[in-house]
């Protein structure tokens, strides 16, 4: 790493996925050693995906290769727990593939096909699933200087900050339809222009999402993650670091994970659809509720699974949690749209 200044965006590029990144270092630990998603949550996720999944094949005619693509796929653990959940009429038909910055992890499950790079635009039929990647999709950062006018963040390797240049271009034109009008250059007047509010430019998310989807001939793609909407957007920005469990600064120097929430808003298309984590999982069959007492008297060993099942259930859906994450579901070619809400 070296220590020029540069914007968020291109410091967290070399911080994560640089030859010595958070994530592309030779021996990594990969991401399950600093934070906890859903799917290291329980295998319950992986089930509700394998029912996502089920769902999309039915749609689209139950074609002889079904493809599953799982964007940001960590050391495959999302993949290896759909493959194992799904009916074998189903699994026989699925051919799998990990997109993912990292060299493949040992051991890996052979069907899977593991790529630095999206397949080709329109390349295959199925589902894509893309389980907190767009946190990870570099952005810059603004902030309003003493007069409230909004400039580029600068950043060192150290993490110590200063204010560039005033943000225009399409940068100024996506803050203010999309962050809020008061980030726009030459709302000086607004109240809310005040000095040190903050903001993360979702553009490279927007596009990244964007190609992602192209990637499909037909289906559904999907993207979970944090995430907060035009009318709520954060007054500071979200922008922060994890490393080994912790919340930490975030400093672009490969020692942490840089990440900030997802403006999912930005990314839909016209024909997508955004639910909470709690809803989606709901419409696949996830459900918190305490098994009966009664069993506990009649199979007591079934009442234990049952009661650690909801118990994983009631976490990945959790309000105030996992379940306030949010779901993004663009279909592709017409066939998948409503899979959770008809």
């Amino acid at each position: 790493m070296t220590n020029e200044w540069c914007g968020w965006l291109d410091a967290t590029e070399r911080a994560l996925y640089g030859p010595d990144g958070f994530y592309t270092r030779p021996g990594g630990r990969g991401p399950a050693d600093h934070f906890r998603t859903s799917v290291h949550a329980s295998p319950r996720y992986a089930d509700a995906v394998a029912q996502l999944l089920c769902r999309v094949d039915d749609a689209l005619g139950r074609p002889d290769e079904l493809a599953l693509i799982d964007v940001g796929a960590g050391r495959g653990e999302l993949l290896t727990g759909v493959l194992g959940a799904l009916p074998e009429a189903v699994g026989a038909r699925v051919r799998p593939y990990a997109v993912e910055r990292a060299a493949r992890p040992a051991g890996l499950d052979a069907r899977i096909e593991w790529r630095a790079e999206l397949p080709a635009p329109g390349s295959l039929t199925g589902l894509l699933f893309a389980n907190e990647w767009l946190d990870n999709v570099p952005v810059d950062v603004v902030e309003t200087d003493a007069d409230g006018v909004p400039r580029r963040v600068l950043v060192r390797a150290d993490g110590t900050e200063r204010l560039g240049e005033p943000v225009d271009g399409p940068d100024a034109e996506w803050l203010s339809r999309w962050w809020t009008p008061s980030m726009a250059p030459g709302a000086t007047s607004d109240p809310a222009r005040s000095p040190g509010l903050r903001a993360e430019i979702g553009r490279p998310r927007d596009a990244a999402w964007a190609r992602a989807v192209r990637t499909l001939r037909s289906g559904l793609a999907v993207a979970v993650d944090y995430a907060h909407e035009r009318s709520d957007r954060p007054l500071f920005g979200t922008l922060t670091g994890f490393r080994e469990g912790r919340e930490v600064p975030p400093v672009p120097d490969g020692s942490c994970d840089i990440t900030a929430h997802v403006a999912l808003d930005a990314c839909a298309g016209p024909a997508a659809e955004l639910l909470t984590q709690r809803e989606a999982l709901h419409a696949l069959g996830v459900d918190g509720r305490r098994p009966p007492l009664t069993l506990a008297s009649t199979d007591p060993v079934a009442y234990v699974r049952a009661l650690g099942a909801a118990g994983a259930a009631a976490e990945l859906t959790d309000p105030a949690g996992l379940g306030a994450f949010g779901w993004l579901l663009e279909p592709v070619g017409g066939t998948c749209a409503g899979l959770l809400t008809a």
